[in-house]
This record gives structure tokens, C-alpha cells and sequence, in this order.
């Protein structure tokens, strides 16, 4: 293996491009990745979150006059600024009182947290923060006819929202902020680039970003050879579960992301998996 001439440091990126898609902490990161030996590009696919207040407070004053059967959470974050949202418009009473009268289910410990935090009790929550472990946690519940309102983070989650509209229930969707993607231009140079093979990896910090990358490449026609790409050329990697849950849902099988979801540990994850390839 390749060390470092003097130091001793590992340097299992040696020769290897690295692209990074994430908006912060990009420079800790190239850091980390050159200490490594890689080389490595900036190319933002976060895009930028907004929040969307009146068009939410509508919705959920229309939801609080109706019987709501469940809520169901996503983000602590979104917990925290539909409450705020609330007691803006002067229904902060009839919010807790509707989540407190009604099952509620949470994605991650953050989500339950700020549940807990506002008094709600949680009866479902997924055992390893991921949509599709809070989705297991549900199969079991019959939903059929039942008003379903879901919580979600800047854009629609189609796993969610297929599987209750399968169940046969009736869904809100309750978005406090809105994604909008990057601009169109600097995704195709990013997507140009992948396709010539520019990269060695991608390292993903967040669902948004595979969402706006995978979102516009299939507009412009290129998943399959994409898709192809990272299962043999390219290593896709994700900070956490979340984020490799979203790669996992575009199409991806190989997918290196760390135990201990931090930035560094997915450098030295991806370090790790290409030093015993």
C-alpha cells in the first residue's frame, strides 16, 4: 500500500479524481481527500431550499378541520418549522392537539426527538432512520380509507407516497420547505463529465443532491449509461444511510458509505474500499 513519504499516513486514494457533490464543508473535505493522495472537483448538485409558508398553512388548515387518521414525520427539521408555521397563523393549539389525537409515525431519531420535544407520542418509527425501514415498519398497518398526512423535506418521497396510494389511503403532503435543483447547465457539465469518465468516485452528502443529478439525467437520457458507469467504473459514495438510500432507490447496487455518518468517515471508508479492491 502507498504511504506518505515521511509521515506514515495511509494514502489509499492515491492517483484518484474525486468528484464532490455537496454546497458545505467542501473544503474540510478536499482536505481530508488530498491527504489521501486523491484530486478532487466541486461540482454542487444541492441546489437551494426555500421555504414555502403560505402554501403549506393552507394545506395544513385544511387538514386540521378534517379527521386525520395519521402523521407521518420525516425530519425533525420539518417538525420544528410546521410548529413555527403554526403558531405564526394562530392554530399552534389545534396542530398538537390533531398530532396528539392521531398515530404518528417518525423516520429518524432527530424526527422523534422533536415529536417527544412538543409532547407527541411516536407508535412507529423505522429502526434504522431510512425511509424504507420506516416503510417495513408500516406493512403490517392497514390504511385503507384512512387520511394520511405525510411531512416530507423539500421534495415528494415516491416510495411514501406509492405505498399508501397502493394501501388505498388518502394522502396530504405537508412540504414546509421546497428543493429547487441547480441550474440545468452546470448538472449537463457535470453529467458530461461522468460520462467521460472523469471521476474515479462521487462522494453524496444528501438526498437532494442524487435527486437533482439522477433527476436530469433522465430527462436528457443517460441513467442506463449512468447506472452502468458506477456499478463498474465509478464508486458511488454517501455520507449515511439516508443519502445511500437514495442512491439505492435510483438504481444504484454498489453504494461504499461509512458506519458513522460524518463526512470524514466517508473519505476514509472510500479510502478503505478501494485500498482492498
Amino acid at each position: 500500500m502507498n504511504k506518505k513519504a515521511g509521515s506514515g499516513e495511509m494514502r489509499h486514494l492515491e492517483g484518484k479524481h474525486i468528484a464532490l457533490t455537496a454546497s458545505r464543508k467542501t473544503e474540510e473535505m478536499q482536505t481530508l481527500l488530498h491527504k489521501q493522495g486523491a484530486t478532487s472537483d466541486v461540482r454542487s448538485m444541492q441546489g437551494t431550499v426555500r421555504q414555502d409558508k403560505e402554501t403549506v398553512t393552507h394545506q395544513m388548515k385544511e387538514d386540521l378541520d378534517c379527521e386525520v387518521s395519521w402523521f407521518i414525520f420525516t425530519t425533525g427539521m420539518g417538525v420544528t418549522t410546521l410548529l413555527a408555521y403554526a403558531n405564526e397563523a394562530g392554530i399552534e393549539d389545534d396542530f398538537l392537539r390533531k398530532i396528539k389525537s392521531s398515530r404518528v409515525a417518525a423516520r429518524g431519531y432527530k424526527t422523534v426527538a422533536a415529536l417527544k420535544k412538543i409532547g407527541a407520542d411516536v407508535d412507529v418509527r423505522s429502526g434504522d432512520g431510512t425511509t424504507a425501514g420506516l416503510k417495513k415498519q408500516l406493512e403490517a398497518i392497514r390504511f385503507s380509507g384512512e387520511r394520511v398526512v405525510i411531512q416530507q423535506y423539500g421534495t415528494s418521497s415516491p416510495v411514501l407516497e406509492n405505498f399508501f396510494v397502493d394501501q388505498d389511503a388518502d394522502i396530504q403532503t405537508w412540504l414546509p420547505y421546497i428543493h429547487y435543483a441547480p441550474e440545468k447547465e452546470a448538472v449537463d457539465v457535470f453529467i458530461q463529465e461522468l460520462v467521460d469518465e472523469k471521476y474515479d468516485a462521487v462522494c453524496f452528502t444528501s438526498g437532494l443532491q442524487v435527486k437533482s443529478l439522477f433527476g436530469r439525467v433522465g430527462v436528457i437520457g443517460e441513467r442506463e449509461r449512468l447506472l452502468a458507469l458506477f456499478e463498474n467504473r465509478m464508486i458511488a459514495t454517501a455520507v449515511g444511510k439516508v443519502t445511500a438510500e437514495a442512491l439505492h432507490e435510483e438504481g444504484l447496487q454498489r453504494v461504499v458509505s461509512p458506519t458513522t455518518e460524518r463526512m470524514g468517515a466517508m473519505i476514509v471508508e472510500l479510502g478503505r474500499y478501494v485500498a482492498e479492491k
